[in-house]
């Protein structure tokens, strides 16, 4: 398939993947395809030990602007939109289930389930011009599935009043409700993200595995089973080479050599 073909493009920069959402003459919808794409793009990463962090980027003036509602219109069946949504809910799980974090990138819009692919992702950087909207509700059909994340990266009832209205935040407010972790002058956003990714290049990427498997899977338990699964967590870790080293690097008062 040729590189204007692709729904995804993907290019590794010294152990950073950048998957680039690639049909920006429409906004980059999820359609089928797209999310089949993205779907065997997150797969194959994951198992990649060469990647060590991702950025999910977007082709053109916007990031996404979340389902293609013209072709979800051409089949109006129950059946194809249980199996189309059931797609979706598999690649946004996928996501926060693979090893390496994983960094959106996002320029002028993400509304419905583009939003949703924000929330999920493990941080994400924002031009000052980016907004966000989950803009199902303006259709007649509530953003159900892009509340999961949105609930679980805002206050519920910031959340809510999104889902409720479909109205626009911006950035900055994106940023102050959690959703994003930065925002920049669009001139600024790949370096910004460079600084991020220079960081946890940083780290032991077993550390980093680690620590992204449990903070998910903690973060929906109650506290005691939490701190259980976290104690068991870091002791693990703390037999592992890079925490060894780590460690002993501190006591000695010196950089730590890590191999990753």
């Amino acid at each position: 398939m040729s590189a204007e073909a692709a729904y995804v493009l993907r290019e590794n920069r010294g152990g950073v993947l950048t998957l680039t959402l690639n049909r920006a003459e429409k906004f980059n919808p999820l359609s089928e395809e797209m999310l089949a794409a993205l779907q065997q793009a997150v797969d194959e990463t994951k198992r990649d030990e060469g990647v060590r962090v991702v950025i999910l980027a977007a082709a053109g003036k916007a990031f996404c602007a979340g389902h293609d509602l013209k072709q979800m219109r051409a089949q109006p069946s129950e059946q194809y939109y249980k199996t189309l949504f059931n797609q979706c809910s598999k690649l946004m799980l996928a996501i926060q289930q693979m090893p390496q974090p994983v960094i959106a990138r996002v320029q002028g819009i993400a509304t419905a389930a583009g939003c949703q692919l924000v929330s999920m992702c493990d941080l994400a950087v924002a031009s000052a011009d980016a907004r966000f909207a989950a803009s199902g509700i303006n259709y007649g059909l509530f953003c159900s599935t892009p509340s999961v994340g949105l609930s679980r990266n805002m206050s519920r009832k910031q959340a809510m009043e999104m889902l409720l209205t479909g109205e626009f935040i911006d950035a900055e407010t994106a940023c102050q409700r959690g959703l994003i972790n930065r925002v920049v002058p669009q001139e600024q956003l790949d370096a910004e993200i460079d600084k991020l990714c220079a960081s946890i290049l940083a780290k032991p990427a077993v550390a980093v595995a680690m620590g992204k498997q449990l903070f998910y899977k903690q973060i929906e338990m109650g506290v005691g089973a939490a701190y259980q699964l976290a104690g068991q967590t870091m002791a693990c870790n703390m037999m592992d080479d890079a925490a060894i080293e780590g460690v002993q690097a501190f006591i000695e008062k010196r950089e730590p050599s890590w191999k990753n």
